[in-house]
C-alpha cells in the first residue's frame, strides 16, 4: 500500500477518493463519508455537483465494516447513492443528530462532545466523541442555513493511538478547541480540497483550503495526516499537488501521509 507506514501509531488507511477512507481500529472496521458512485451529475438545491472520477475500490472489494463516520448525510459528495445503500448493510452510522433522525434504523447521531463507547471484539471499548465542525467561513448560525450541519469525530481507546476524523470542516478556530482537548492526536484524517462555489460565503472555501490543512495539522500536533475530499469533484479547487507543497512549506512534509489503494 503506497504512502502508507505501519509503526504503534500509524496503521493502514485506505483512502479511495472524495472523503472515503477506510482503517482498522481497536478491531473495528471504520469506514468515512462512503461515496461509490460512478462519475455523473448530481442535482442538489443549491446547484450541480460534479463527480469526476470513480472510486478506487468497490462497497463489494472491501469487506465488513463495522461502523460508518458520516460527517452529513445531505450532500452526495459525502453521501452518495451507493453509500446509501451500504449503510444497509452496517451496524452502526454515527452522524450528526439531523443525520441520525433521517437516516433511521442503524444511525445514531452525535452532538458536539458526545461520545459513545463500541465494544472492541477482544475486549475493551473504542470511545467515538462527536467534534464541532462549520461547512463554512464564520458563525454557525451565518454557515448552517447554506450548508448544514456537520460532525467530526475523535476515536481514543486504552493503548490505542488518538484519531481525529475533521469531517467537512472549515474553521480552524474549531480544530484549536478540538486540540485543546485532544491534542496531540496521532493520526488526523483532514477534509481538504478548498471546494467553492461562487453563489457561498463570497466564494471563499467551504471546508479546509491546503495551507489551512497544514495550520491545522501544527494546531493539532498531529503526527501523521491523511488528507481526503480533494479529488474526484468538479468542485474540489485544490488538490494533491497543492497540499504536498503546503506541508512542506510549513516544514511538515513528514507528517503526510497520502494513504493511497495500490
Amino acid at each position: 500500500m503506497a504512502g502508507t507506514r505501519t509503526t504503534p501509531e500509524q496503521f493502514p488507511i485506505r483512502v479511495f477518493g472524495g472523503p472515503t477512507a477506510l482503517f482498522e481500529y481497536g478491531g473495528l472496521r471504520f469506514l468515512t463519508d462512503p461515496t461509490f458512485d460512478a462519475p455523473r451529475d448530481y442535482r442538489t438545491p443549491g446547484g450541480r455537483l460534479t463527480k469526476t472520477a470513480p472510486a478506487s475500490a468497490s462497497p463489494a472489494d472491501i469487506g465488513r465494516i463495522d461502523v460508518v463516520l458520516l460527517s452529513h448525510d445531505e450532500h452526495p459528495d459525502n453521501l452518495d447513492d451507493s453509500g446509501r445503500a451500504l449503510l444497509a448493510d452496517v451496524p452502526l452510522t454515527l452522524t450528526t443528530p439531523g443525520g441520525g433522525q433521517r437516516l433511521g434504523a442503524g444511525a445514531r447521531g452525535l452532538a458536539d462532545w458526545e461520545s459513545v463507547d463500541l465494544d472492541r471484539p477482544d475486549g475493551g471499548t473504542v470511545t467515538v466523541t462527536g467534534v464541532p465542525a462549520l461547512h463554512g467561513p464564520g458563525a454557525r448560525e451565518e454557515v448552517e442555513p447554506f450548508t448544514g450541519q456537520v460532525v467530526g469525530f475523535v476515536l481514543t481507546g486504552e493503548g490505542l493511538p488518538s484519531v481525529y476524523v475533521s469531517g467537512d470542516n472549515a474553521s480552524l478556530d474549531l480544530v484549536k478547541e478540538i486540540a485543546g482537548r485532544f491534542g496531540p492526536v496521532d493520526t488526523a484524517v483532514l477534509f481538504a480540497g478548498a471546494p467553492r462555489f461562487p453563489v457561498l460565503f463570497d466564494g471563499a472555501p467551504i471546508v479546509l483550503d491546503s495551507a489551512q490543512a497544514a495550520e491545522a495539522a501544527g494546531i493539532l500536533g498531529a503526527r501523521r495526516v491523511v488528507p481526503v475530499h480533494y479529488d474526484s469533484w468538479a468542485h474540489f479547487t485544490e488538490g494533491r499537488d497543492e497540499l504536498t507543497a503546503a506541508f512542506a512549506d510549513a516544514g511538515l512534509a513528514d507528517r503526510l501521509d497520502l494513504g493511497r489503494q495500490v
